[in-house]
């Protein structure tokens, strides 16, 4: 996956706080930003949502990987991880754990690392597993429903493709 361009990619601060993007592999994570972002997923994929599930899923580590995030003081605001899945048709871009922390929620953070991650990505294809309630959001970014709502960890899902 060539993500190259990421470290070129200017997004738009929308908000008045310092923020800072950066994108990384797990190699270029040093420990504790690696711990900021892992911390961020659990206390809302986890706590906030009330979902036990193994978050490390050994996927942060691939080669292939991308972490996005934004931060303020070193601390992360927003996040998301892009992953190469193998398809039939060829490799696909795979966005996950998308997440906000609660704080800076409405200031468009997911989308504009969204934004970034499909800017990454061009024209090859991207899919992602989207929480029911969030399908709209991403069709605004190109993708449809791909498949039948389904659960995944007691929250309903929806497959999602764009290109």
């Amino acid at each position: 996956m060539r993500v190259s361009r990421l470290t070129d990619y200017d997004p738009e601060v929308i908000s008045a706080e310092p923020m800072i993007f950066r994108t990384a592999s797990f190699q270029d994570l040093d420990a504790t930003t690696l711990y900021a972002l892992l911390k961020l997923r659990v206390d809302v994929f986890v706590v906030e949502q009330s979902c036990p599930y193994p978050d490390l899923d050994g996927r942060d580590a691939e080669p292939g990987t991308r972490h996005l995030w934004y931060e303020v003081d070193r601390r992360p605001v927003a996040y998301l991880r892009m992953l190469e899945d193998a398809e039939p048709g060829g490799p696909v871009c795979r966005i996950g754990r998308v997440v906000t922390a609660p704080e800076a929620r409405g200031d468009g953070l997911a989308g504009q690392l969204l934004t970034a991650a499909l800017a990454a990505v061009g024209e090859r294809p991207a899919v992602l597993d989207a929480q029911a309630h969030l399908e709209r959001f991403y069709a605004k970014y190109g993708f449809a429903a791909s498949g039948p709502e389904f659960l995944e960890d007691g929250i309903p899902h929806v497959p999602m493709r764009r290109g």
